[in-house]
């Protein structure tokens, strides 16, 4: 599951940007105003003249023998299902995943070049299109030739896509929103006769109770509380501590870096911050959390049974060869369990969850073959051609339990290769799509080691539960798309340091930090996201 969290802009993403502004706007006027260049509706079946249509598509160069990112099982799947019947040629374009946003912005500016269909997972390069004219409106497209496309996506996900009122962008549907759970040492607190703690206070007892009696043998190295710098970690504990609040709020307070929310303007962060620095201080917590921004020194601490709770990404320990599989080579007998401890006032435990989008995919101004892009896709939408797309042939890639396919473990290298990349082709999704949530769910559980199903099935249902969603403004927020980086990093430092200060030295520590925040971009981007509501209520 391909995670939407970006990196950090490189100077020369920067760089490249800056010079598509400038050529972009041409490109994107190749048309000179004659908007029947997008009104091509396929090959001329009288004549027999083939339409074309070009598809972006990530190379990853991790193609098996025998095929090639342009010529593979899926490529031919889609030109024997979609293309030949509808007399188009698909042609597909490769862009090295780790270039994505430069490469594209070199392929926009060529305006001949580029594909009919590109797309990026991030949200400020499709705004920047958008803003420059570079995109098609497929609004009336998608009423027209995508109803089953239209019907998969939901108005909820295409809300993503739109730019001043316009469907510029086709957001990709993402199949599972939870994002985070937390996992306690279930031995110890069988070893010691305590129960599940269920709420942050019950927590910290526990916590204090695996410092004081070590359950785990550790010889003085536990460690109650795993933490990384991380979202993960931190994630959890600070977002169960914000208070309820108003819709004004929700969208003032919240300050948006990168793609994701944060909260360091709304009510109980400080609060947060304030159990963070107590944990830290009663030695709770792991002391040098601070450097770990990898969460390298967690996971080793966890696996060498050192660690009592922490909080992780959904299933993430519970993958074949991964943390609790490595903890339990390590000390045999321990057991991991899926809570869900962190509380509010409320009695609820909330968590963010990830916005229900993947990739935009987006049709280029210059493209004479909007329809037969839309077409496209929504055949991908149509009769199970996405699900023979992500599970490949029944009975030789899988089979079908209860609606859930399990792959074929015993299947051969050629029949498992089919689909090796059916996460770069099947674009319109991130992640399975059977038909619900819970069946999407069940897709990823059965994909786990069989002895660690159930708690995988838990720790999914936990990332589910009370969460918050994203807030989604009908505009960019200039300010966020300037200062987000340097401001992640503030953000950071007011964790670090906050959470390493002396208790009578919090106060004054949280204030300078915070001060340090606003006047490095946090009050532009607050001045300019409540203009932006203002303007939105209008």
């Amino acid at each position: 599951m391909e995670q939407t969290k970006r990196g950090r802009k490189t100077a020369s993403t920067l760089l490249t940007a800056t010079l598509v502004s400038t050529m972009l706007i041409s490109a994107c006027s190749s048309n000179n105003g004659n908007e029947k260049a997008n009104e091509s509706t396929g090959g001329d079946k009288a004549s027999g003249k083939a339409s074309s249509l070009k598809v972006e598509v990530f190379d990853r160069g991790n193609s098996p023998a025998g095929s090639t990112i342009t010529k593979n099982y899926l490529t031919t799947f889609v030109q024997d299902k979609f293309g030949t019947p509808n007399n188009i040629n698909v042609q597909f374009v490769p862009v090295p995943r780790s270039e994505e946003v430069q490469k594209l912005n070199v392929l926009m500016a060529s305006g001949s070049d580029v594909p009919d269909i590109v797309f990026t997972y991030d949200t400020g390069t499709f705004y920047r299109y958008a803003q420059q004219g570079g995109l098609t409106d497929l609004g009336e497209l998608l009423d027209q030739y995508g109803p089953n496309l239209k019907k998969f996506l939901g108005d909820e996900t295409l809300a993503y896509g739109q730019f001043e009122g316009k469907q510029f962008a086709l957001p990709a549907k993402r199949s599972h929103l939870g994002k985070y759970s937390s996992f306690i040492r279930q031995d110890w607190l069988d070893k010691l006769s305590l129960p599940v703690p269920t709420t942050t206070d019950e927590l910290y007892t526990t916590l204090k109770a695996f410092k004081e009696k070590d359950p785990g043998q550790t010889g003085g190295k536990v460690i109650p509380l795993g933490m990384a710098l991380a979202p993960a970690q931190y994630d959890p504990l600070i977002w169960s501590f914000i208070q309820p609040l108003t819709e004004e709020q929700r969208y003032t307070l919240t300050q948006q870096l990168g793609s994701n929310d944060y909260p360091t303007l709304l009510p109980g962060f400080k609060e947060a911050l304030q159990f963070m620095n107590k944990l830290y201080n009663d030695g709770l917590m792991s002391a040098d959390f601070s450097l770990d921004e990898d969460k390298k020194k967690l996971n080793e601490d966890a696996a060498k049974g050192l660690v009592g709770f922490f909080s992780e990404d959904d299933m993430n320990p519970f993958y074949a060869d991964g943390l609790y599989s490595t903890l339990q080579k390590n000390i045999p007998g321990a057991k991991i369990s899926a809570v869900d401890v962190y509380s509010n006032a409320e009695g609820k435990h909330p968590k963010p969850e990830y916005a229900p989008i993947g990739l935009f995919l987006m049709v280029p101004k210059s493209s004479g073959h909007a329809v037969e892009a839309i077409k496209y896709l929504d055949w991908m939408a149509s009769e199970g051609n996405l699900f023979d797309m992500q599970n490949g042939v029944e009975g030789e890639n899988y089979t079908l339990e209860n609606g859930v396919p399990i792959m074929k473990t015993d299947a051969t290298d050629e029949i498992k290769n089919r689909i090796y990349n059916f996460g770069d082709m099947a674009i319109i999704s991130n992640g399975k799509q059977l038909g619900d949530a819970d069946k999407n769910v069940e897709a990823y559980v059965v994909g786990m080691p069989e002895a660690n199903q159930e708690e995988t099935r838990k720790a999914l249902s936990i990332s589910r539960t009370d969460t918050i969603k994203p807030v989604l403004f009908d505009r960019p927020i200039e300010a966020q798309a300037k200062y987000g980086t340097a401001l992640q990093d503030k953000y950071k430092e007011i964790i670090v340091k906050t959470a390493m200060a002396k208790p009578d030295q919090f106060e004054s520590t949280y204030e300078a930090a915070i001060k340090d925040y606003m006047a490095n971009g946090g009050q532009a981007i607050l001045d300019e996201r409540t203009k932006a509501y203002e303007a939105m209520k209008k």
